[in-house]
């Protein structure tokens, strides 16, 4: 029987119990897997991370593994094929921004050395190491999402509000935002950018 303390969301299933031990928090450095968790958290939008999490793999089969560059190209009838597919988020504003996004992040990769390098600029370089003791402490938005948000927007990214960016700096491991007994808050309270 497992007695570590954890964040109460990830006691609500299996699925979001291992993503909570594993992913969530951890600073992530990939281009690549970035670009994939600014795609998923801008899917969330008005859905559960639970549900976003069960449509994970086939958002990878159908988004050529979040290949930016495949997506980027993505034409009118692919985009009827991702509309059509029951197994995704079939919401037209999602799906015309998820091909948007593709375009934008490629076209801010020309003008940055990378996108990791880009998202840590807005932390200083630093995980914002955050000593929450219950859930209603955590924020929904801070002013570095606001910031981080009008830039993406700026860079013309959609689905990517305050709100969203600071789940995404959570998950990503930007900003560590596990209670303080959660046993992951120990174990990446000591995280930095490098």
């Amino acid at each position: 029987m497992n007695t570590q303390q954890k964040c109460p969301w990830a006691l609500q299933s299996t699925l979001e119990e291992h993503y909570h031990d594993q992913e969530w928090g951890v600073p992530l450095h990939d281009d690549a897997r970035l670009f994939e968790f600014l795609l998923l958290e801008g899917l969330q939008a008005g859905l559960s991370w639970r549900t976003i999490l069960q449509k994970r793999d086939t958002y990878r089969c159908a988004l050529d593994g979040f290949n930016a560059e495949k997506i980027a190209r993505y034409d009118e009838k692919k985009q009827a094929e991702l509309l059509q597919n029951p197994a995704l988020i079939r919401n037209r504003l999602k799906t015309q921004a998820i091909i948007q996004n593709a375009r934008a992040y490629l076209n801010l990769l020309e003008k940055v050395d990378s996108f990791n390098d880009y998202l840590w600029h807005f932390t200083d370089g630093e995980v914002i190491q955050n000593h929450w003791q219950v859930p209603e402490q955590v924020p929904s938005e801070t002013a570095i999402s606001r910031q981080l948000s009008h830039d993406l927007k700026q860079h013309g990214f959609k689905f990517v509000g305050p709100v969203i960016c600071y789940a995404f700096m959570q998950a990503t491991g930007r900003v560590n935002d596990h209670l303080i007994r959660c046993f992951r808050h120990t174990a990446l309270s000591n995280q930095i950018k490098a």
